[in-house]
């Protein structure tokens, strides 16, 4: 074991003209941020202590590093000051030593020397990385160790890749069940929503001032889930209404049977159904209360017909607003809803949900299935650079039996 100031020389480069953005992913790539995304980042106006970063460069993500941003640049490029990047010495294996230190970051020991005070915030800089202690065997078996994992990581990589795309396919045909409601009938005559509920309507603005230890359920639009039928109950807040809008307050009290619709924010045109567990609660000025008049509205067959593609892409174009979009209660009123008898609504109802629900085991499956992946990815890792097992000699495949994950 020898400290790592003793095997890595940190780098200090100038910026190139050429030069573009290098980025530490929280997965360990240390790419071009073009190779990747471009969304999501906030660029500097002015390149302040930026610095040269050049392909084989061990870069270490000083604030993200305790989440595993730590890898090997496979790229020439320029990073913030937030990044320290080094050449290993001529004993050392830049992939190995990135290795090793993924792993401390997944087992939580950068966390453990962090020198910030706000959660999830280290400050994993480069004095105190030059003081964390290595394992250093020999160079040969750092190269064998780099090598095996390198390899059996991008064959773990490209299973989870192909099962991510399974996913997406479960879940384009998940909405392709929903699509079919609103092509059912071979276009029947449609009316508007309005026109088939009893209530449509949305909490006061202000009520969440009202905040109490106990009370009412509040439903605000992150309570929402736009991929399930059934609000999402944690977070919720608690609301006691005053005297003077408690008459108001009872027309925005959840019933077993409101379809709930997010009208405002990143969950605009997000829909669940309230079913009987939740009958104490009231919606925010965020959500929209539809209360379909059960002689003309099957409850259920609404709230699938409501996240389907038509009446998804028809809310989208009735949202309004700059940096926060929104959506109004005439704009839900208009929804174009195809007139079916009830019957007929509660029958496609029940056999869209069946079909949806064996799709959500599918893809629950392929979720478990992905994590399941990621924690026998990150056992080999540990296994390999801890010496568990002699990698000259091993499969990925059966290389972590026996071992704790």
């Amino acid at each position: 074991m020898e400290r790592a100031k003793w095997l890595l020389h940190r780098q200090r480069r100038a910026v190139r003209p050429q030069d573009g953005i290098v980025t530490a992913f929280r997965d360990g790539q240390v790419t071009l941020r073009e190779n990747r995304r471009l969304e999501g980042f906030t660029n500097a106006l002015q390149e302040i202590g930026y610095q040269g970063i050049r392909r084989g460069d061990l870069v270490v993500h000083g604030m993200d590093g305790f989440a595993g941003a730590i890898g090997v640049s496979d790229s020439d490029g320029k990073a913030s000051p937030v990044v320290h990047a080094y050449r290993p010495g001529a004993h050392m294996d830049a992939r190995y030593v990135a290795y090793v230190l993924r792993t401390m970051a997944v087992n939580g020991y950068v966390a453990t020397l962090a020198k910030g005070i706000r959660e999830r915030s280290t400050a994993f800089d480069s004095a105190t990385l030059a003081n964390v202690l290595l394992p250093v065997p020999p160079l040969q078996e750092q190269h064998r160790i780099a090598d095996f994992l390198d390899a059996e990581t991008t064959r773990l990589d490209r299973l989870a890749v192909a099962m991510h795309e399974q996913d997406g396919l479960l879940k384009h045909r998940r909405l392709r069940v929903l699509d079919l409601l609103a092509d059912v009938e071979a276009q029947p005559k449609k009316a508007r929503l309005g026109y088939l509920s009893l209530l449509v309507t949305s909490g006061s603005r202000g009520w969440s001032e009202y905040t109490a230890d106990s009370g009412e359920l509040f439903f605000r639009s992150a309570n929402l889930y736009a991929d399930r039928i059934h609000p999402k109950l944690a977070n919720t807040a608690y609301v006691k209404l005053p005297e003077s809008e408690a008459t108001e307050g009872q027309r925005a009290r959840i019933k077993s049977g409101d379809v709930l619709i997010g009208i405002t924010g990143a969950n605009a045109g997000w829909v669940c159904l309230a079913d009987g567990a939740v009958t104490n609660g009231y919606v925010s000025q965020h959500v929209c209360l539809v209360r379909p008049d059960s002689r003309r509205l099957n409850s259920r067959w609404l709230a699938l017909l409501a996240a389907s593609t038509s009446v998804q892409s028809e809310l989208m174009r009735s949202q309004y607003g700059g940096t926060k979009t929104q959506l109004s209660l005439p704009d839900v009123r208009a929804i174009e809803v195809p007139v079916l008898p009830v019957e007929r609504q509660a029958q496609l109802a029940l056999s869209v949900e069946r079909r949806i629900e064996s799709l959500d085991r599918q893809r629950s499956l392929r979720q478990r299935q992905l994590q399941l992946l990621v924690e026998r990815r990150q056992a080999l890792i540990t296994a390999a650079v801890t010496g568990q097992f002699d990698v000259s000699t091993a499969s990925g495949r059966d290389a972590t039996e026996g071992v704790a994950v």
